[in-house]
């Protein structure tokens, strides 16, 4: 199968293939940032990292009196590209890899051929304009002129890669040799990537920039003080990324903050504008937007700096889990940002990339994919996760699959049976809960302007609002949803919602099919092993605290779900237990997840922060006068009641707040 670079999309990646082999970084390119809440910062002047100083006089030496030649062996295709890299910094061109080549050989993929080109090889592919409106547009500029120069490499053995083809010559000025240490320099000082972001702004912006952004951004925080933004930009003073959280989505995260993914859906779809959100679930197993991001910048400082801001924006308060899609640059913002979160890599995304790495796999053993899924998704324990999945390396001879290999090696961070350590707020493994994807798919399939995409996604936020608010004074009779005289499920059908009330019913069914022995016994506590219809590869080990009332099983799905397993309810019904415990019942899931006091996630220690400040109770207010907005707006009878209430009590706070600091204190 052979692989072409020749579409634009490509063209960005060959720039960051440059990037990483001049050892590009984006530390010494100084940034400042520009807030509502935070005073603008100078831009750091940054000197020039000391890798430059150590990877020049290497690129220097390397290429020193060294000319490809054809029949030129290297040990890899990685040391084929390191040699061709720096025989073209010494003449003062850029390089991609422009085609690639796999053969299938004893049953996995197999890279057998490399082909480097110049960066200005091939030619710059007119996209349609399907703009109809008459506006004049920028001419993109593009570097590719048709240069032949190449160097394409062969495997011939293990370790042995061979030039197979070779042109030197150029069809372009290449800059002169007292000009390659000026060249050298500018690409390690982070200039191509300086192109590569000033690329990515016209691309969202256009030809306008970024004040249609920022307009937005001043006027939401004009209608409403509780509105946060924060905007990164560069030394030049152009933006880079920016975070924004409405009061709505703070609120929302004190309750359901538990458990956060760092939806960038974005990046599955060349039509999508880099657009990013933090979401998780509500009580009612719906998604929870926690606020959005634009995210014109990919580098690992850029992504700590969005992650930094926006938990500013929640009071520092930190999730238990946080997951987030695979990438290299954003593990180790994360890793950074959150260290005391547990970081899960979405295993939708990574199933979902497996219909691209193994494509000619599937089209061979269509019922592949199925079997990795279940796989995945219904191993409950790590025994019964690596014997299922080695069966299926068995079954279809992928052994020796690289892909599945490095997928394996990473299970710890995506496959639930290694995940039993943290919460995530799923109520189903098999089935994925509705994400910004699917707004996505539904709204765009062509690429819109940015603010045209804000409007339509507010909009998407607030029907996510209404629907919350209609479940939480929907009324469902119980005794119509009951399959079973359990008061168990009864009393689990009063207190759920209906979307975590069903959950808990197909556990309890399921434990009707389970069997629990109990094995030992002391006066705290009582051991069982419990089984499906006496299956022994399907044994758990559930103990339960007598005096604590608290209950573990080996299948941690409490931990991971918060919604007890069948397993433990099997030994329920046999102990007799009629009542859930209450250290075994999640607030997060009941019908007053949203009444009382919030205790979602952590608080990251501050000294600087008090708890009495005028953040912290503005924090409380806006928090209150949310939950009466909710209610209010359901009705027009509740709406004339909330509105009077409000207007009353603004009314006696201003006149508290006239009488001056002696009398507010007194009252």
């Amino acid at each position: 199968m052979e692989f072409s670079s020749s579409e634009d999309h490509d063209l960005v990646e060959d720039f960051m293939d440059v990037e990483d082999d001049t050892g590009t970084t984006d530390v010494d390119q100084g940034t400042s940032v520009m807030s509502s809440q935070i005073h603008c910062i100078d831009p750091s002047e940054g000197s020039m990292s000391t890798a430059v100083n150590e990877l020049l006089p290497a690129a220097d030496e390397l290429g020193k009196n060294a000319e490809p030649y054809l029949g030129m062996e290297f040990t890899s295709d990685a040391a084929a590209r390191a040699f061709y890299n720096a025989y073209a910094l010494g003449l003062g061109f850029g390089i991609r890899v422009a085609r690639s080549r796999s053969e299938r050989r004893k049953g996995t993929e197999v890279l057998v051929m490399k082909r480097f080109v110049c960066m200005k090889e091939g030619h710059h592919k007119k996209k349609k304009d399907v703009d109809s409106s008459n506006k004049k547009k920028r001419k993109r500029l593009s570097i590719r002129e048709g240069c032949p120069a190449m160097m394409e490499v062969v495997r011939r053995g293990p370790e042995k890669w061979v030039i197979t083809k070779l042109v030197l010559e150029h069809t372009h000025v290449i800059v002169s040799p007292d000009k390659v240490r000026e060249v050298q320099l500018l690409r390690l000082s982070g200039k191509e990537h300086a192109d590569q972001l000033q690329e990515a702004r016209r691309n969202v912006f256009g030809d306008t920039g970024a004040s249609g952004l920022f307009t937005y951004l001043m006027r939401r925080q004009s209608e409403n003080s509780g509105f946060f933004y924060n905007v990164q930009v560069d030394g030049r003073n152009c933006l880079r990324n920016a975070v924004w959280v409405d009061a709505r989505s703070k609120m929302s995260y004190k309750y359901f903050g538990d458990a956060v993914y760092f939806d960038t859906t974005y990046t599955q779809n060349e039509n999508m504008l880099p657009f990013a959100a933090f979401t998780g679930m509500n009580h009612h197993g719906d998604c929870v937007v926690f606020g959005c991001a634009l995210i014109l910048d990919k580098t690992e400082s850029s992504y700590a700096w969005i992650f930094e801001t926006w938990l500013a924006a929640m009071d520092k308060r930190l999730p238990f889990s946080f997951t987030t899609d695979e990438g290299k640059t954003m593990t180790e913002a994360v890793a950074k940002v959150f260290p005391q979160c547990f970081h899960r890599l979405c295993r939708w995304r990574v199933l979902s990339k497996c219909k691209k790495k193994l494509s000619d796999v599937y089209m061979r053993f269509p019922e592949l994919h199925n079997e990795l899924k279940r796989c995945v998704n219904e191993c409950d324990t790590v025994p019964v996760f690596d014997m299922f999945w080695g069966s299926i390396l068995d079954k279809y001879g992928l052994r020796e699959n690289t892909w599945l290999q490095s997928l394996f090696e990473a299970r710890h961070k995506w496959v639930p049976a290694y995940l039993t350590s943290s919460f995530f707020a799923e109520l189903s493994l098999t089935r994925r809960a509705e994400t910004i994807s699917g707004f996505y798919r539904n709204n765009f399939s062509t690429r819109a302007p940015l603010l045209s995409f804000i409007t339509t996604f507010d909009q998407h936020i607030d029907r996510l609002y209404m629907n919350e608010a209609q479940k939480d004074l929907a009324l469902f009779p119980p005794e119509q949803l009951l399959k079973t005289n359990s008061i168990l499920e009864k009393q689990a059908a009063s207190i759920y919602t209906r979307a975590a009330f069903e959950f808990f019913q197909t556990e309890l069914i399921e434990s009707l099919h389970h069997y629990a022995v109990k094995v030992e016994e002391s006066p705290y506590e009582a051991k069982y092993y419990v089984e499906r219809d006496g299956d022994p590869p399907t044994r758990h080990t559930v103990v339960y605290n007598v005096a604590e009332k608290k209950a573990w099983c080996d299948c941690c799905r409490f931990a991971f779900s918060a919604i007890l397993c069948r397993h433990v309810l099997g030994v329920f019904i046999l102990a007799d237990i009629d009542m859930i415990p209450e250290p075994c019942i999640t607030k997060r899931w009941t019908k007053k997840a949203k009444t009382g006091p919030v205790f979602v996630g952590r608080i990251l220690e501050d000294e600087n922060r008090h708890t009495d400040s005028v953040t912290s109770r503005f924090s409380d207010l806006v928090r209150d006068a949310m939950r009466c907005g909710e209610k209010g707006a359901l009705s027009e009878g509740s709406f004339k009641f909330a509105k009077e209430v409000l207007r009353k009590a603004y009314r006696e706070i201003d006149k508290l707040t006239k009488a001056g600091p002696q009398q507010v204190g007194n009252r």
